[in-house]
């Protein structure tokens, strides 16, 4: 099984991924986690280049395929690999960050967008996403508080950030059957919890 957190900046996703994980093992599964952009040693150096501030001047389109590049790399590594040996795997951010901060976000066409997640990741779509929402100004509140790195897109404009979380709203609402929506502005321990009951009424305890 193959599940994702998408959500804005600063909901949280980061943090619940290990406990996530933790619960996934008690339920009898091997585990893996990962994260986008990185994973590997490629996609690692790729997200050094995104996320600099000092690369402020980078095209969108570039971003895109650079975003693009580091997913193939880790699809290819390490993702579809470890699915093929009954791994689940949890990964903080997929393809969908693409359509909501690059399509969304900067307003470029979604189906062109498309194509080029289809050919990066081979069609390998998530089983289950888990939206962790939570309004824009909170979520970055919480970034400039936690004492954590505050990159490039972290520091785009406010208005890009909402049409951001306009985006993943719009994503979710189109496929309800892959999407579960949590109010990320709960107390993390009820923000896991729920996240605990999405994925098991996906994936049955093996003990």
């Amino acid at each position: 099984m193959f599940i994702t957190l998408e959500g804005p900046d600063g909901s949280g996703k980061s943090i619940q991924v290990p406990a996530l994980a933790e619960f996934v093992r008690q339920l009898g599964y091997d585990v893996l986690t990962t994260r986008e952009p990185g994973g590997t040693s490629i996609g690692d150096q790729i997200r050094e280049v995104i996320m600099s501030m000092k690369n402020k001047s980078m095209n969108p389109r570039t971003e895109i395929l650079l975003f693009c590049a580091a997913r193939a790399q880790i699809v290819s590594e390490v993702i579809r690999p470890q699915l093929e040996k009954g791994v689940v795997v949890i990964s903080d951010r997929y393809a969908d960050s693409t359509l909501a901060y690059q399509g969304y976000g900067h307003g470029l066409d979604l189906k062109v967008l498309r194509g080029i997640l289809d050919f990066a990741t081979g069609g390998l779509t998530p089983d289950l996403t888990l939206l962790l929402d939570v309004d824009v100004e909170t979520g970055l509140s919480r970034r400039q508080q936690g004492g954590g790195e505050w990159n490039r897109l972290d520091d785009y404009a406010l208005a890009f950030h909402r049409r951001v979380r306009d985006g993943y709203l719009e994503l979710a609402a189109a496929e309800p059957q892959r999407w579960v929506r949590i109010d990320a502005s709960q107390a993390p321990q009820i923000v896991q919890q729920l996240m605990q009951e999405a994925v098991l009424r996906r994936l049955r305890p093996k003990v």
